[in-house]
Formats: C-alpha cells, sequence, structure tokens
C-alpha cells in the first residue's frame, strides 16, 4: 500500500477522534481523499480489505455461540425486519428510479435484489463500537452480532444461488469439518503464546477461505465456520485476543476501499440522504421486535442502535448485480455514500449509547413485556459490600483474595452469562450482570455498598461506570485495574484507587512470595 495512503488515514483517524467520533469515520474520508488525490492502488487496498474482512469473520466464530443463533429472537428479528426493510426501501428505489434517468433500473427484479442489498447492518461497525466500548460478551452485543450472522447467512446464500456456477458437488464434504476439530485444538495448544499462534490463527481462517471458495461457496463464510470450529477450546480467547490487533489493522483497507468507488455526483448525493433518512426507521423496528421477544428496554435499545447502519454485504451484494447487468455504477456508489453517511448519523448515538438509554429508560420501559426472559432478570447481590466488576483473570484473582479475607461479602459480577452461570456452579459467589447497565445499579442499590473493584478491560467503559455509580449516590472507595500510566492519573483524578496491572505486577509478586515465607529473613551487609 502506498505509504502516503496510511499518512492520510491517520491523519484523518486522529482528526475524527479528536471529534468526538471513532477513527473509522476518517478512515472513510480518507478513502475518498486518496482516490481523489490517485494516491493508493484500489487493486492492492481491495486484496487488504477482504483479508481484514476474512479476520473480522473468524474471530466472530471464535466467539459466536451456535446455541444463541438457534434461537427465535435471533433468526426472527433478522428475518422479519429484512420484510419491513426490503418492503419500505423498495417504493424509494422505484421513484428515485423515475426521478433521475442515471439511477434508472433496468427491471422490476434489480428493485428487489437492490432493497434486499439495503437490507443488511454493517457487521464491521457493530464488531469496532462493540470493541471500543469493551461489551463483546455482553447480552446486548452476542444478540446483535446472532442477528448479523443471520443476515450474512442470507447474503452468502444470495451469493451462491446469484452464481454462474452452482456450489461443487463436493461441498457436501464439508459437512465433515467438524471431525478436524480434535486436530485443530492439539495444533492450537502446540502453538504456544507467540507468534506461532498469530501465524495459525491466520493460516486457519485464509485455509478455510480458499477451500469454501475452491467449492465456490462465499470464502467468508469458510472463515467464520473454521472460527466456531475451534471457538470452545481452552486457547481460544488467547487467540482471539492475539488477532484483534491485526483484524483492525486490515479493515483500515475495507473502509479505505469505499472511497475508491468514487465521488457522487449531485444527483447520487440527493439519493444516498433520502436513504440515511430511511436508514433512521431501522432501529426503531428492531426495538419493537426484540421487546416482542420479551428482552429489556435497555437490551432492545442497544442492539438496536448497533444495528443502526448499511452494511459492507450491500456493497457485495451489489457489486455482483452489477457484474450482472443488473445494476449501475451509478447506484453501487450512492449505496457505498449511503453507507458512508449511516455511519456519521449511527456514531454519535453509539458512542453515547449508555446516557442515552439513562435519560430515556423510564419512557422506553413503558414498551417492555410484563414477562420478560430469565436471562434479563436482574440477580440479586444480597448484602455483599464489595463487588468484583469483571471476572477475568485479574478480576477472578481479586475475588480470591478478597473472599480470603472478608469471605462472604464479596461477589464477582460477569457481563458474559454463560462464564457467570460456571463460575458460580463451581462455587464462587458470583452473578451475571453488565457494569454499565443502568438499571442494574439502580435495582442492586449500589448506594448501599462500600467498595467496587473495577476489573474491566475497557478503560472508557471504566469510565462511565465511576460516574453512573457516582450519579447514583455511591459514597463507597472505587479501585480501578488499569494498564497505561495516563489511564493511572486520569482515575487518580477521579479520586480512586488504581493498580496498574503492568507496572505493579512486580510488587504484587513480591508480595505473594512473601505471604508464602518464601524470602531470605536476613539482608546481606
Amino acid at each position: 500500500m502506498d505509504p502516503l495512503v496510511i499518512v492520510i488515514a491517520f491523519l484523518l483517524g486522529l482528526v475524527s477522534r479528536r471529534l468526538g467520533y471513532p477513527p473509522l469515520l476518517g478512515y472513510l474520508v480518507a478513502g475518498f481523499a486518496a482516490s481523489e488525490l490517485g494516491v493508493g492502488d484500489s487493486a492492492v487496498i481491495s486484496i487488504i480489505a477482504d483479508l481484514g474482512v476474512t479476520l473480522l469473520l473468524f474471530t466472530i466464530g471464535l466467539k459466536l455461540d451456535l446455541r444463541e443463533l438457534a434461537q427465535p429472537p435471533v433468526w426472527g428479528s433478522a428475518l422479519v425486519h429484512m420484510v419491513f426493510a426490503v418492503l419500505l426501501t423498495l417504493p424509494m428505489i422505484l421513484f428515485v428510479g423515475q426521478l433521475f434517468p442515471s439511477l434508472s433500473l433496468p427491471s422490476s427484479s434489480s428493485a428487489w435484489i437492490l432493497a434486499f442489498a439495503l437490507s443488511f447492518s454493517s457487521t464491521v461497525f457493530a464488531v469496532k463500537m462493540f470493541d471500543e466500548r469493551g461489551e463483546n460478551a455482553a447480552l446486548h452485543a452476542t444478540l446483535a452480532i446472532g442477528i448479523l450472522v443471520i443476515q450474512d447467512i442470507f447474503a452468502v446464500s444470495f451469493l451462491v444461488l446469484s452464481a454462474d456456477y452452482p456450489p461443487s458437488p463436493w461441498a457436501l464434504a464439508l459437512l465433515a469439518l467438524p471431525l478436524t476439530r480434535p486436530l485443530l485444538n492439539a495444533l492450537l495448544t502446540r502453538a504456544g503464546h507467540g507468534e506461532l499462534l498469530v501465524l495459525f490463527g491466520i493460516a486457519v481462517a485464509l485455509g478455510a477461505y480458499e477451500l469454501f471458495e475452491s467449492l465456490h461457496l462465499k470464502g467468508g463464510l469458510g472463515a467464520l465456520v473454521a472460527g466456531v470450529l475451534i471457538g470452545r477450546s481452552n486457547k481460544s480467547s488467547e487467540l482471539y485476543k492475539s488477532l484483534v490487533s491485526l483484524k483492525d489493522l486490515f479493515l483500515l483497507g475495507f473502509f479505505l476501499q469505499i472511497g475508491f468507488y468514487g465521488l457522487p455526483t449531485g444527483e447520487m448525493l440527493i439519493v444516498a440522504v433520502l436513504l440515511t433518512v430511511l436508514v433512521v426507521l431501522r432501529p426503531l423496528v428492531y426495538f419493537g421486535l426484540l421487546v416482542m421477544f420479551r428482552f429489556r428496554a435497555r437490551t432492545a435499545f442497544i442492539s438496536g442502535l448497533s444495528l443502526f447502519n448499511y452494511s459492507e454485504f450491500g456493497l457485495i451484494v451489489g457489486a455482483i448485480a452489477l457484474s450482472t447487468g443488473l445494476l449501475s455504477q451509478a447506484w453501487l456508489t450512492t449505496v457505498a455514500l449511503a453507507m458512508v453517511l449511516s455511519f456519521f448519523v449511527a456514531t454519535p448515538f453509539n458512542t453515547r449509547i449508555h446516557p442515552l438509554y439513562a435519560h430515556f429508560s423510564d419512557r422506553l420501559q413503558r414498551f417492555e413485556r410484563p414477562r420478560k426472559l430469565s436471562k434479563e432478570r436482574i440477580a440479586d447481590l444480597g448484602d455483599a459490600s464489595v463487588l468484583v466488576l469483571g471476572m477475568g483473570r485479574v478480576g477472578l484473582g481479586a475475588y480470591y483474595s478478597v473472599s480470603e479475607q472478608m469471605g462472604a461479602v464479596v461477589v464477582g459480577v460477569e457481563e458474559n452469562i454463560a462464564k457467570a452461570q460456571k463460575l458460580a456452579e463451581s462455587g464462587i459467589n458470583c452473578v451475571a450482570g453488565d457494569a454499565s447497565d443502568y438499571d442494574f445499579w439502580l435495582d442492586t442499590r449500589v448506594a448501599d455498598r462500600e467498595l467496587l473493584m473495577l476489573c474491566l478491560s475497557n478503560h472508557r467503559e471504566n469510565l462511565y461506570v465511576i460516574n453512573l455509580v457516582r450519579e447514583l449516590g455511591f459514597k463507597g472507595q472505587i479501585a480501578v485495574a488499569s494498564r497505561f500510566a495516563d489511564q493511572e492519573q486520569q482515575l487518580r483524578d477521579l479520586d480512586c484507587v488504581t493498580f496498574n496491572i503492568y507496572a505493579d505486577v512486580g510488587r504484587g509478586f513480591a508480595e505473594h512470595v512473601m505471604e508464602q515465607g518464601s524470602l531470605p529473613t536476613t539482608k546481606k551487609s
């Protein structure tokens, strides 16, 4: 890739962050800028984009629970919303085709395909938002990603049906892929913890991609399936963390690629704005559907807003339609611009999602069903005076230490429901709960607690939780596990006790050794 393209992307990503937007919006603008300046090779950027999306689907597979996809709220919401979206978008597409000759369509089937392409939501955008907020394991995140995967399956099905050639007869052999799980898990274990682990993940993702492509199936589906196959192993979480930064780096190509579709004309801009106005209805439809499926208003609200915008798969479907003569280049550029605009509209809502819910919670809760899903019931924390939020390795260690000294007054809170249940079954006093959940803190009487230990992986989430609990009347001590010096200082300014898990690990190690009585008792002169 041309180094100048990377410089432009970095600078505009930096500007985007300074303006309160995620860097990805700067990358989108950088694509248009690079295209107009004539720098960068669109073919190279396209390859990098494909690699980024492949790694994204593989990492989604690592975290995916197939039982979630089988639940009616997931596939039902995806299917019903798709019907709504197509029926709402189709009249506008037909109207625009009559109004602007440059955007006229050759047949009614072209309008149906275009409406279908515009019914998807962006997997890349949603996952990036959840990553930045540290919510990948939260119920609303798993629900939204499940819906996105169902949509992706619909898109892949379309790509298969629209291909010039059917899937290879050998594709039936893919049903035997689960038999490879023991081998893959053995190789994952032997890969260790360094560069071999990263290389293993890339090899499996790209190998599965090529296998599916060779059988005339979508390669991205292969990467997703490969991630699911090894997603239950003991090292899948470590593999996921090892690939996250690499995946984000290659996804830069995806956002840059959109700009290389070219700048739109005035007519295209008008239509893109109209399509963006239409997409505002999307969160409302999702909210209504998810509440109908007995989710809490908060879960429906956050999930719906994460599915706000148009999808990268829409561009892929549009490109297929372009190659078969069912769609014009003008429409593909218009869809790309509508996607960019939908990102700009959706981002402010998603970056301020928790304060927005807290402000409108009373009104939103009026739409809730009287009887909610069992996993949506807020847990009882009893009389615990110490709460450990986030039961990863740091949180679990903190829980054991406090529990040994203070007994049953401590309770762990974990947003991953399955993990919380597993910990509880092992004898740990742990409940499922989301530290960013406004309703959770209201129902569990946070003001009655004495000490909160935040062991969350996301600094931004830590800051939000600190401000939230203090607004709700918490007067006790807040202790936070931090990772970097600037974060540490920011937490101290908020009157929190902070422990830098990188800088202070040696001190913790020495204290542990001294507790075991393993240090010499005399000093050398």
